[in-house]
């Protein structure tokens, strides 16, 4: 085979997990509980007619399938639907358990995904392969193992997006849809529709994940749940051995003949992984919106894309999944929560590990998110020299941007477009940079949609009542005291905005902007100092802070776009965005979707700092680097 182009079916599988982990070889695909086994043997349900949506070159790349002439080729397609078994391959769904919301659930496992396996491509590089959306496993429970068409665009997209913007992150290769079809009801509001069954080709060293170490986790207090392989710890020291062996091997070579302090050191570095990865997702202004153990990767990597956000309008307490009434995901917990888990990481380890050696390696945590954070919010500021009050820096301009209700990522992105301080062009550019800072915040119309509550007010005192009668049911009913708090503090503000105008709040919003610009230019004086070329430092300053502040990003308006179009069996947006995601730093590449809400035809660039067409229910063109039109605040993801 040597110098023949791979097919999908000359793919060199080498199924490792299946034979270091034991199997459930039943092939039984009934909903049940798996003892005993990390694996189940299954095998995919094929769909009608499949078609490709999309296909992602640089992921498929990995796995040596980036010719256009094989994707072409009709078995590319029936290959990952699902509907033909691969040469080598051998369908699996993965066991695992999770805590989700902050309650043990038991046993969950691959209900939507199935292992299809490992390929070895010509670098000798291993990638485990999985379809999501294939089919009934034992762990769908009460589901149909199916995905569809508007999930599954979103989570293409923005694992690539994820990759491109240099996060952490499992891959997607391939998303086709099909004329199968399934029941959804979108809000859980009594509207069913059929829509179409759509497969992922998701790419990864490995899909492990704390929860799957939560599989011999004895019977929960709370919950009165417990995992299927209580007891086994036998099982578990294979998990861990072929963990450490296959994906941490500087740590198995240099500590494999003293297994206990090998653990450890993977437990500590599994944490620091987790550290930096949340800390760049905060950099980005991206929320997971499920962060449950069964969530979260060995590998500190990004996985599963279900309710997820980018922040438009910058706030703290962004909820990017429309079911978390709680809000225990919020952007600012994000950290707080992922640690959380690895705590829980290192409970699900401790009979073979014991607590006491790894709970006091939690703190790393802090100390690796804080300092690859810092060091990442300054690079995006553009600030190169370390000095003590930096941290105030950031804290300000997070400030200001909350204050206004300004757009995180062009924020970001046009502080590049500020010279240091005694550049010759230096107060034009900042008038100019004011200016953009404060078409970027938020108007009282859109002020006053952001504190629009969810409930109206007879609802609403209808459940207070409640919540002092019986806090328990409320709390059941998946409207606790943190859902009610909130709703309160909507009205209150919505009550203060009664008498504003809309000069006044650009007013505001200019003087928030105004004395954030006196400090940040203070703090560029700084950067000045002992320079010797300072044409070049401006030069490399701002490439610096556009390698890091995206120009692209994948907003949830963005996203319905595509899928709005998918819908109709146009596929073609989906693949103008994914393009746009593949260059998210790049200046060059035309910033205006190839169809408007209205699907008209391509328009052309629009230039930075440009007003952007709102769009009201009319044919309007979509910049997908300028602040959202209105309608896209209303776009609700569970």
């Amino acid at each position: 085979m040597a110098g023949k182009p791979v097919t999908v079916e000359t793919l060199k599988f080498d199924n490792l997990a299946l034979r270091a982990l034991p199997v459930d070889s039943s092939g039984d695909p009934s909903q049940r509980q798996v003892p005993g086994a990390c694996w189940s043997l299954v095998t995919p349900t094929p769909v009608k007619h499949p078609v490709l949506v999309c296909a992602s070159l640089p992921a498929l790349a990995l796995l040596d399938l980036d010719s256009p002439a094989e994707i072409a080729k009709p078995g590319f397609v029936q290959a990952f639907s699902g509907n033909t078994v691969l040469p080598g391959s051998q369908p699996a769904a993965h066991c695992y358990c999770g805590h989700q919301f902050g309650y043990f659930s038991g046993q969950l496992g691959d209900g939507a995904a199935m292992y299809l396996g490992e390929v070895i491509n010509s670098r000798g590089e291993r990638w485990e392969i999985q379809l999501k959306g294939a089919g009934l496993t034992p762990f769908s429970r009460t589901a149909d193992g199916r995905k569809v068409l508007r999930s599954s665009i979103r989570e293409f997209l923005c694992s690539e997006a994820m990759y491109h913007l240099g996060i952490p992150t499992t891959r997607a290769g391939t998303c086709i849809t099909s004329d199968s079809r399934v029941y959804r009801d979108i809000f859980y509001d009594g509207h069913p529709t059929h829509e179409r069954c759509t497969i992922v080709l998701r790419i990864a060293p490995s899909f492990l994940r704390f929860g799957s170490f939560e599989i011999f986790k004895p019977e929960d207090s709370a919950t009165g749940r417990k995992g299927p392989s209580v007891g086994r710890k036998d099982i578990l020291v294979k998990m861990l051995d072929y963990a450490v062996e296959n994906f941490y091997p500087e740590i198995w070579t240099k500590h494999k003949d003293d297994k206990p302090v090998m653990y450890v050191e993977f437990y500590k570095e599994v944490v620091r992984r987790t550290a930096r990865m949340v800390a760049e997702w905060q950099c980005v202004g991206w929320c997971h919106g499920v962060l449950n153990t069964d969530n979260m990767s060995i590998l500190g990597v990004t996985i599963d894309y279900g309710p997820f956000g980018f922040i438009d309008k910058f706030n703290r307490h962004f909820i990017c999944n429309a079911s978390d009434d709680g809000g225990r995901y919020t952007y600012a917990r994000q950290p707080e929560m992922c640690k959380w888990n690895c705590d829980k990481f290192a409970k699900a380890i401790m009979d073979v590990v014991p607590l006491e050696q790894t709970s006091r390696h939690l703190n790393l945590f802090d100390e690796e998110f804080e300092q690859h954070y810092t060091k990442k919010m300054k690079q995006k500021l553009g600030l190169k020299k370390d000095l003590p009050h930096d941290g105030k820096i950031i804290q300000s301009f997070l400030d200001t941007m909350q204050q206004t209700g300004a757009d995180f990522t062009n924020c970001f992105r046009c502080l590049s477009r500020l010279p240091l301080p005694g550049s010759p062009n230096f107060a034009e550019e900042r008038a100019e940079v004011l200016g953009y800072l404060v078409s970027q915040s938020s108007s009282l119309e859109e002020v006053k949609l952001a504190y629009k509550p969810q409930m109206d007010q007879r609802q609403l005192s209808m459940f207070l009542m409640l919540a002092q009668a019986n806090p328990d049911l409320v709390s059941a009913l998946g409207k606790g005291h943190q859902f009610l708090a909130r709703e309160m503090d909507k009205i209150s503000k919505l009550e203060e905005l009664e008498n504003t105008t809309e000069e006044e709040v650009q007013e505001k919003n200019k003087e928030y902007w105004n004395a954030w610009l006196d400090k940040y230019s203070e703090r560029l004086e700084e950067e000045k100092k002992g320079v010797e070329d300072p044409r070049k430092t401006e030069e490399d300053r701002k490439t610096s802070m556009n390698s890091v502040n995206p120009r692209f990003i994948l907003r949830n308006y963005i996203a319905q776009n595509a899928i709005a179009a998918a819908e109709k069996g146009d596929y073609s947006e989906v693949q103008n965005v994914l393009t746009r995601l593949e260059s998210p730093f790049s200046e060059s590449v035309p910033a205006t979707a190839s169809h408007d809400v209205a699907g008209s035809s391509k328009a052309s660039s629009k230039p930075l700092g440009d007003e952007a067409s709102s769009v009201s229910g009319h044919a309007a063109r979509l910049y997908y680097d300028d602040k959202p039109p209105a309608w896209a605040a209303e776009l609700r993801v569970t």
